[in-house]
């Protein structure tokens, strides 16, 4: 409690403060006698220290050192009964006392020493006391409403009642968490101090700040502490350190926060496992179906016949001197940071990771260039806040757009096709869009002899007209090459099993002496594929 709170105890009564009077804020937590003469070696911050001055009768030296000593340890005032020993307090142990804003008392002579220290005690005892019954009642609330399922938001509007200021909570970069209908400039001015004290926010129990607004509202920060800490709870408002009863209040609810932040976080956690997964086995062929994909995809929002634009993006440099767990750490905060923005944008946009890529699937209602515009001003967005808050550099691949779900996977690898001529250019922090490779007009420049040389080198096992299959197993490798090497696509197209597919294929790398996963091979028979027609149209003309 503060000192001049502590004085209007009638034990209290017929003091005098003599000097100090700036100081009288000061928080008393204890109340000590002084008897021994070594005192300045056990002094306290926020002690009230009362004496006879025994010691300092015939020593003004000693007493003035041990006001010094007292402004330096933080305590909250000095208190000397006089007309025993002492008579009267030196003018110059006042003049100080003013100077450091350390209240100075003088004490009744009726008054015991031990009544002073008794009564006072007893009196900061009770405070804390019902401090904490106060703390324990509103720690109970708030349990309660969180085990009754009515959530965070629910919680934060009962403690904004109960220390009747707005609250509102804001992850690691102080962008909000919760909507609030009112003053919603004040995050506009969060965001722009985030970046100057975010280490300073890390460290203190809670911190205020004056913002640069028309109202010059103070909003004071109290951290959440979670696995990591990346949350804080903001209460719109100063709130003093003697005010311990909100500053409890408050610390309760970080404490059930914290907790349900963690609940919350884990189911997530699990939520994006499982997405990721399903996007991981789409894109890369692992189911034996189309109808597999579609119900699958349902579970993550997915719609069959829902055209979807691609977007990729990717860090430019990873830090190779990080630890795998502060890379993945780091992933997650840009995964946060991404999705909070993504939830302001107006279309719905599904958020995907693979390995180390992000990856958007935009849902069209509309023709492309309606959503382009917009999309890319989110991506550029998102690079101005990664490059802000993580110093990364971010990058984008945007491929052309998929009719249905099932063409996702080639919008994935357009994207990310896009991504990798972007960085084969040299740039950072780009969006490249995805543009068709007019390939026949680069083939066009070669000369006829050496396109027919790696023509025939390419199909010299095939060349065989005698075997029958040799043409099939080639139909079958050109639809699996312009399919991009989607098995179920191949299969549908040349109406057979996928399974037939497999065969086929296999036969072909058994032909060829090379695997049909190799980007090298794969390359290079799409080019003779490419070559095949040119040289077909050359010898008709």
């Amino acid at each position: 409690m503060r000192l001049i709170d502590l004085l209007n105890l009638s034990v209290f009564h017929g003091a005098k403060l003599l000097g100090g009077h700036q100081g009288t804020d000061r928080e008393v937590n204890t109340v000590n006698m002084m008897d021994a003469p070594d005192i300045i070696h056990f002094l306290k911050k926020d002690e009230l220290l009362v004496t006879t001055a025994f010691h300092f009768k015939d020593d003004l030296h000693a007493l003035l050192q041990l006001i010094k000593e007292m402004e330096k340890q933080g305590c909250a005032g000095l208190g000397i009964k006089t007309k025993r020993f002492l008579q009267e307090i030196p003018r110059d142990v006042i003049t100080l006392a003013n100077k450091l804003n350390i209240p100075l008392l003088e004490l009744p002579v009726d008054t015991s020493l031990g009544d002073i220290v008794n009564k006072s005690l007893s009196h900061i005892l009770e405070i804390r006391t019902n401090e904490l019954h106060h703390a324990m009642d509103a720690h109970q609330q708030f349990t309660n409403q969180i085990m009754n399922g009515q959530g965070i938001r629910k919680m934060l509007d009962n403690l904004s009642n109960l220390i009747d200021s707005p609250v509102f909570l804001v992850n690691d970069h102080l962008l909000p968490l919760t909507k609030l209908s009112w003053q919603t400039d004040i995050y506009l001015y969060l965001d722009q101090i985030a970046n100057e004290y975010l280490f300073h926010l890390s460290k203190a129990s809670y911190t205020a700040f004056s913002l640069l607004n028309n109202n010059k509202d103070t909003v004071t920060i109290f951290p959440v502490y979670t696995h990591r800490q990346s949350n804080y709870l903001c209460v719109l408002g100063n709130i003093p350190p003697t005010d311990r009863s909100t500053i409890l209040t408050i610390e309760q609810a970080t404490n059930v926060i914290s907790f349900e932040l963690m609940k919350e976080n884990a189911l997530k956690q699990m939520t994006r496992r499982l997405q990721n997964e399903f996007f991981s086995n789409f894109i890369n062929d692992a189911f034996s179906t189309q109808d597999e994909i579609i119900s699958r995809g349902k579970e993550f929002g997915l719609i069959e016949d829902q055209r979807y634009l691609c977007a990729v993006g990717q860090i430019d440099d990873d830090d190779k001197d990080k630890s795998y767990l502060q890379l993945q750490s780091d992933k997650e905060l840009i995964y946060d940071t991404i999705e909070y923005e993504l939830q302001n944008f107006e279309e719905k946009i599904h958020l995907f990771t693979n390995e180390q890529s992000y990856i958007f699937l935009l849902e069209l209602n509309g023709t492309r260039k309606e959503y382009e515009d917009s999309f890319v001003q989110l991506l550029e967005k998102l690079q101005m806040r990664i490059r802000s808050h993580y110093k990364e550099n971010l990058s984008f691949g945007i491929s052309m757009y998929a009719e249905e779900l099932t063409s996702v996977t080639v919008s994935y690898k357009e994207a990310t096709e896009a991504l990798y001529f972007g960085r084969m250019s040299g740039k950072t922090q780009f969006i490249e869009i995805y543009q068709p490779k007019e390939v026949p007009e680069i083939l066009r420049m070669v000369p006829y002899d050496h396109l027919k040389k790696f023509y025939d080198d390419t199909f010299q096992a095939f060349a065989n007209d005698s075997k029958k299959d040799h043409q099939v197993l080639l139909h079958t490798l050109s639809v699996y090459l312009e399919t991009h090497c989607q098995l179920s696509e191949t299969a549908k197209r040349l109406y057979v099993h996928r399974n037939t597919v497999i065969y086929r294929l296999e036969k072909c790398e058994e032909m060829i002496g090379r695997s049909l996963k190799e980007p090298d091979e794969t390359l290079r028979l799409r080019l003779a594929f490419r070559i095949k027609a040119l040289l077909h149209g050359a010898t008709k003309n």
